[in-house]
């Protein structure tokens, strides 16, 4: 797992930043070039948090970083997951309990991905 996503309306994404920031004790920090993002950065090492702006309802979601979005999509649909779409090159899956998932691609510091990356035989 990389990320934790904390979901929100566009129209209250940034009172929603605003009020993580205030509640965790963390800055909340405009990601460059990605505006739909506010990075919540220090609150667990090694795990990215962020507020996404979304056309859709309040809801939190993970990312699970892969160096192989294939094999690792084709896993969580063995283990029950749907996938409902596609956006760059990541897969958005749905899971049993109804949940959002998202398969992104490695992204990370390379040391870091190394030293969390769990391996399926």
């Amino acid at each position: 797992m990389s990320t934790l996503l904390i979901d929100a309306p566009t129209g209250e994404a940034a009172k929603a930043a605003a009020f993580w920031s205030a509640a965790l004790g963390v800055p909340a920090t405009p990601v460059p070039d990605e505006e739909q993002f506010t990075s919540l950065p220090g609150i667990l090492a090694g795990l990215t948090v962020a507020v996404q702006a979304v056309d859709d309802e309040a809801r939190y979601h993970m990312d699970i970083e892969t160096d192989d979005v294939d094999a690792e999509t084709a896993r969580l649909l063995g283990l029950g997951a749907v996938e409902i779409n596609r956006w760059l090159g990541c897969r958005i899956l749905r899971v049993p309990g109804g949940h959002i998932l998202c398969v992104i691609p490695l992204h990370s510091d390379p040391e870091v991905f190394a030293r969390n990356a769990k391996t399926w035989e």
